[in-house]
């Protein structure tokens, strides 16, 4: 191999990101001795990496084409700013080969592999490819260039079901179909395409065997620019919600033992080879699928730093950040020796990390945005978020606001620590998938390390059975405690009865609720609501939380007001408290129910109805794309439109009415 010609030194980066990621790289730029710039969206203009930046710079409108996708307002500032380097972190630009050589060509140092490497990887198809020739394993199927729905209907049925459809382009499970019949091919591959080229621009596919339930077992790897090419162990992937990583931990529970190691070995060596086969530098992950008999697929590659990467930095004590500055500025890589490395991987306990997604499990997992007002992060394990109180997170990015580290000894221990710090945390105002996480890790099949990727598939509906809201009643004593609060009392130090009970009327979770709360003195309240009255004693009020003792135990409740709305949350598990007790009550003869609005604030991708259309119950009438999905949404019963409010390429808020529909005399057909 050819010396590597030299290289310029930097001493200045600006991070082409935001949120956790940006502030990620920051701490290890500036523990180094860097200078670091920051760019932001309108969105962003207060957000935490603005604030810890040494400098920043204004990209764009809050729309990430406006901003972060924005390669010449990026560029621009990077040379405005007095940039030396551009780190792209994850996502957004991070394996666009056209926004590397762009910063490549402005002469600026680019932090990550070559684009060719990054253009190589970033088509599945040609990666696939690639690989074959390379001698790596690869799971059968279509690459090629024809792409018309006749051939790739043929070309499915000789590769035979269940089958994968992807998107060559870009990755974290959009543009993916699982394809279990062949009656449901085409509309799969419409879905694929139109995801495919609303996230990456491009609508072309690749056909795959899908291996029913395997394991995602990925291999990070790292070169540099001598010739030194190394992995550092593997992460286990497979708890996955529509293609989407949900837990990640090193090592794999499928990897133990003597075979595990040899296994390793197997896996490492093959990620390597894949590495030096399109000579690459920098951080990568080349991520397989693992079949229950052993046997390991090649997937693809990520040519970037991982949102995982902290399991690995758990295990190995490397700062992996810092071997990307290192490797950058021309340096040799922190450690060559693959034994040392694997020793340290094998000896270094067991890691676990959870994304932590403004979602609503209840709901789809509905991306959610808004105010958060409670932010209380757990102690004693490492936390990765750009959070605080009051801070609002909006529609138009990732839905994954934080990740949950934990590292013990053995991966009990290390499951325990992170159960008890999800139910632990705080967060008000933003619906999270936090209990969800928590019920996943105390799975009896989680806790055995059986999980592949069907896990949330086949446990889902137990998983969100086990996480109901509170009881009617206790509910109504937080209601009754927050609003004494609120007007300046201690209710839980009242003294001597009431001589009448307190009237509530309220929705939780939005059933309605009415129930009566009777003050006994001494902190001690007699509770009626769906059956027989209940004892509590309230022993604990503040502006944040209270304590109250139920005959079913202690419960604590953190809680926080916003304009007559009570949000609340007790171990992880959050609910929503409408006060209606001052309200006027409701008929309930209101055409609400015909009334389909935006879910969540947006952009219009497509209407489906036009006014006079007669609908099926369930039929399709408008896609809303919001934190980088597609969201679709149906008709609730059988019905007319009466009148539609929204167009493709209309920005909306949520609520925002999209359909108005009224009951139909005869209905349409399916």
């Amino acid at each position: 191999m050819n010396a590597p010609a030299a290289m310029p030194r930097f001493s200045s980066i600006l991070i082409a990101n935001r949120g956790e990621i940006a502030l990620r790289i920051l701490r290890t730029a500036h523990r180094l001795g860097y200078r670091v710039i920051a760019v932001y969206s309108d969105a962003d203009a207060q957000a935490a990496h603005v604030q810890q930046a040494d400098h920043a710079v204004r990209i764009g409108a809050s729309a990430p084409r406006d901003s972060y996708l924005n390669i010449g307002a990026i560029v621009a500032a990077a040379q405005a700013a007095g940039a030396q380097a551009v780190h792209p972190g994850y996502g957004f630009l991070a394996e666009n080969e056209s926004f590397a050589q762009a910063v490549i060509d402005a002469g600026l140092v680019w932090i990550g592999p070559d684009p060719a490497a990054i253009r190589a990887m970033g088509d599945k198809a040609r990666a696939r490819q690639l690989m074959q020739v390379a001698g790596v394993p690869c799971v059968p199927g279509y690459d090629g260039d024809v792409q018309d729905d006749a051939w790739l209907r043929a070309q499915a049925e000789q590769i035979g079901l269940p089958l994968m459809i992807k998107a060559t382009a870009g990755g974290g499970g959009r543009g993916m179909r699982l394809v279990t019949s062949m009656d449901a091919f085409d509309a799969a591959l419409t879905g694929a395409r139109s995801e495919a080229a609303t996230a990456f621009g491009s609508a072309t596919v690749l056909l795959e065997r899908a291996i029913v339930e395997p394991r995602h077992v990925e291999i990070q790897v790292f070169a540099d620019a001598h010739g030194h090419v190394v992995h550092l162990g593997e992460r286990d992937c497979s708890v996955q919600r529509r293609h989407q990583k949900v837990i990640e931990e090193a090592p794999s529970p499928a990897l133990q033992g003597d075979d595990g190691a040899r296994l390793r070995r197997r896996m490492g060596d093959m990620a390597v080879a894949a590495a030096r086969a399109i000579d690459y530098r920098g951080a990568g992950t080349i991520e397989c699928l693992l079949d229950a008999q052993g046997q390991f697929y090649f997937m693809e590659m990520n040519t970037r730093l991982q949102v995982e990467h902290p399991v690995t930095e758990a295990l190995t004590g490397y700062d992996l950040v810092e071997w990307q500055l290192r490797v950058a500025q021309g340096e040799r890589l922190p450690e060559t020796s693959q034994e040392a490395i694997l020793q340290r991987f094998e000896s270094g306990g067991h890691a676990i990390e959870v994304r932590l997604c403004a979602e609503d499990p209840g709901q789809a997992f509905l991306p959610q945005s808004g105010r958060l007002m409670c932010w209380r992060p757990p102690t004693g394990l490492r936390v990765e978020h750009a959070l605080d109180d009051g801070i609002d997170i909006p529609p138009f990015y990732d839905s994954m606001v934080a990740k949950l580290i934990a590292h013990g000894l053995d991966r009990p221990s290390a499951i325990t620590q992170l159960v008890q710090a999800l139910r632990s945390t705080t967060v008000l105002g933003v619906r999270t998938n936090q209990a969800f996480l928590a019920a996943s890790l105390d799975h009896p099949e989680f806790r055995a390390g059986g999980a592949t990727t069907g896990f949330i598939g086949r446990h889902g509906s137990e998983l969100l059975a086990g996480m109901p809201p509170p009881g009617a009643e206790l509910v109504a004593l937080i209601l009754y405690a927050a609003r004494a609060r609120a007007n300046g009392h201690a209710p839980e130090r009242l003294a001597l009865p009431l001589a009448w009970p307190v009237p509530l009327r309220f929705r939780c979770e939005g059933r309605p609720v009415q129930a009566r709360v009777s003050a006994l003195g001494a902190g001690r309240y007699l509770v009626q609501a769906d059956g027989e009255p209940v004892s509590m004693e309230l022993r604990h009020c503040d502006d944040l939380s209270l304590l109250v003792a139920t005959p079913e135990g202690a419960h604590r409740i953190a809680y926080a007001w916003d304009d007559g709305v009570l949000h609340g949350a007790t171990a992880g598990r959050q609910f929503r408290v409408d006060d209606l007790s001052l309200a006027a009550a409701s008929s309930g003869a209101q055409a609400a129910a015909g009334q389909v609005r935006a879910p969540m604030a947006g952009r219009i991708v497509s209407v489906a109805v036009e006014v006079g259309q007669l609908l099926a119950a369930g039929a399709p009438l408008a896609v809303l794309e919001a934190m980088k999905m597609e969201h679709p949404s149906f008709a609730p019963f059988a019905a007319r439109v009466r009148s539609v409010h929204v167009r493709p390429g209309l920005q909306v808020a949520a609520g925002t009415l999209m359909v108005d529909l009224e009951p139909a005399d005869t209905p349409a057909s399916p």
